[in-house]
Parts: structure tokens; C-alpha cells; sequence
């Protein structure tokens, strides 16, 4: 039986992180870890070509209208067939027009404050992204904000502490990390991850790791 696939995929047709290329790099040697065959690309064409094969697609910092019909076709049917998909940081600025991708990755990308340290709330830690962070975790990134909280409709692992950071707008319910099983397989979101040096860090990496653990349903 062949290794179990993921897709990378990182698209971009609004703003373009620096950090694409190190989180690629950096799920490359996760899946390897998993004993996941990690296939990354920005071609709509062969994203449609390897969904049917995949165990997990991540959107990694994708951005704009990223998605051809087709390919929006083949995502709707990974998912709803118990695909997993994982969406890191700019995952939530994509696809704007398409309501169904709206409820897979849980919320939309409004805005974010200036780039600086701030505190992560790790709300529960019941789950394998999460498990080994303290309960106070500093980081330092983008702290996204989004149009609505996706609480009522996910799980939120972990929120930000706007009192730690300036211009937090979001307010007392910040949610940054959560994972859902709404439309048939398994989705975890991260809105961390803006800076390349992010996927180098151990604590980040584990918790990368758990992410695509868990919509990839990798015991252990």
C-alpha cells in the first residue's frame, strides 16, 4: 500500500508571504516524520490531480481567488469523502467569493495589527496541536482578526490576549487556532505562522505537526 499523501498548496494571487517557502520546507519534514508523501505546488491543474489521492490538503498563507472550478469541485469532494485540510495563517484571506470555503476554514481575514510579541490563550489542550503548549504561550506574529468569532461553530483550541498587544480590535472572544468536523473530514486551522523564522521553532513545529495529526487521524 502507497504512503499516505499531502498536498501543499500556496497559491497566491493577493499579498505574498516571505514564509511560504520555510513552512513548505517545514511540512515536508513533518510528513516525513508522519510517514506522509508531501506533494507541494501552485497549480490549480495539479491540485484537482492530487486530491483523490490525498489524506490531508494544507492551504499554507494562500491568498486572493486561488481556486479554478475544478478545483473547488475536488476540494468540496475530499472534504465531504473525510479528507482532511489544515490552513496555516493566510489561509483565512482566500477564496473570498465562495461561501462553502468560508465555513471550511471557520472564519474570514478582516485585518491585523502591526507584527509584534504578544500572548496566545491556549483554551484546551486536549487535542495533539495543542497539548504541549503552556497555558500562556508568547509569540510573536500578525495576530489576525476576522469577521465574526467561529466559536458557536468550531472548536476553539486557543485565543489571543488582546491585553498583551497593541491595537487589538477583536476584542475579549479572539479566537486564533480551532479545528471542526463539519463537512465530513477533518479541519484544523492556525492563524500563526506569518514569520519564516515561526517553522524553524520546536514548540511551533510540534504544534504544526499536531495540526496535520489530527486531520490526518495519525495516532500517536
Amino acid at each position: 500500500m502507497s504512503e499516505p499523501v499531502v498536498a501543499v498548496f500556496s497559491r497566491t494571487t493577493g499579498y505574498r508571504h516571505d514564509s511560504i517557502g520555510a513552512g513548505t520546507a517545514c511540512l515536508s519534514e513533518l510528513g516525513a516524520v508522519l510517514g506522509l508523501t508531501v506533494f507541494a505546488t501552485e497549480d490549480p491543474r495539479e491540485l484537482v490531480e492530487l486530491l483523490p489521492r490525498c489524506t490531508v490538503v494544507v492551504f499554507l498563507s494562500t491568498s486572493g481567488e486561488v481556486l479554478s472550478p475544478a478545483a473547488r469541485a475536488a476540494l468540496r469532494r475530499h472534504v465531504s469523502g473525510g479528507g482532511g485540510f489544515v490552513g496555516i495563517h493566510a489561509a483565512t484571506c482566500t477564496e473570498y467569493e465562495w461561501p462553502y470555503y468560508g465555513q471550511l476554514v471557520g472564519a474570514r481575514f478582516t485585518r491585523h495589527p502591526e507584527f509584534q510579541p504578544g500572548t496566545v490563550l491556549v483554551e484546551d489542550r486536549d487535542h495533539p496541536a495543542t497539548g504541549h503548549l503552556p497555558e500562556r504561550w508568547q509569540c510573536t506574529d500578525e495576530w489576525y482578526e476576522f469577521d465574526t468569532t467561529p466559536r458557536p461553530r468550531v472548536r476553539v483550541l486557543a485565543s489571543a490576549d488582546e491585553s498583551t498587544y497593541d491595537d487589538g480590535r477583536m476584542g475579549v472572544d479572539h479566537p486564533l487556532i480551532w479545528c471542526h468536523e463539519n463537512l465530513g473530514g477533518r479541519v484544523f486551522y492556525t492563524a500563526l505562522g506569518h514569520d519564516a523564522r515561526a517553522f524553524g521553532d520546536p514548540v511551533f513545529r510540534a504544534h504544526l505537526e499536531g495540526g496535520l495529526r489530527y486531520a490526518a487521524r495519525v495516532d500517536g
